[in-house]
């Protein structure tokens, strides 16, 4: 059966999983990020997080407050834990060094995997949709991928300030 629904996915799935593997994967190494594109990651991901929700539910409100929730709670817990300590912000380059990471390639594939496998569920089993352990399980997944994407950023963002904040202060000085 497994062989059945990959011989049934479209092409482009294939290469969407591909194009995030490869960026999930660019992220093991230490590298340079700038503001704009740790910025931009958690709002795509979000997207796509959201577009999974609604995707399967519709606007229903049920599924985005689960999805709101789970993204909430996961956010306050990251936030609450430190970032690496090799993970600098050059103020004059706008850019960060951050250490390299397994978690943006989990949470990518998670995402990926989520919305692979709801999508293969419906299309064998439809009458999964109202399912109301569906309802809950699936929003509070795609919510935790995101609180973590965007508590991520704003660890980044509030190091950003601190060091904007240090060198003015330095400047004033």
């Amino acid at each position: 059966m497994l062989m059945q629904i990959i011989l049934h996915t479209p092409k482009w799935v294939f290469a969407v999983f591909f194009l995030l593997l490869w960026l999930g994967a660019r992220q093991l190494l230490t590298n340079e990020v700038s503001l704009t594109r740790v910025t931009l990651m958690p709002v795509a991901m979000g997207g796509l997080s959201v577009y999974g929700v609604v995707s399967v539910f519709g606007d229903s409100f049920g599924p985005l407050l689960g999805w709101a929730a789970a993204a909430a709670v996961m956010a306050a817990l990251v936030l609450q834990r430190p970032l690496h300590a090799a993970t600098r912000y050059d103020a004059a380059a706008r850019q960060f060094q951050v250490a390299g990471s397994p978690v943006p390639l989990m949470l990518m594939m998670g995402i990926f995997l989520t919305k692979y496998v709801v999508g293969a569920t419906l299309a064998m089993h439809p009458e999964m949709r109202h399912q109301p352990v569906l309802a809950l399980v699936v929003p509070a997944l795609y919510g935790a991928f995101t609180g973590v994407f965007v508590a991520r950023a704003v660890r980044l963002w509030k190091l950003a300030i601190r060091t904007d904040a240090m060198s003015a202060a330095a400047r004033a000085a």
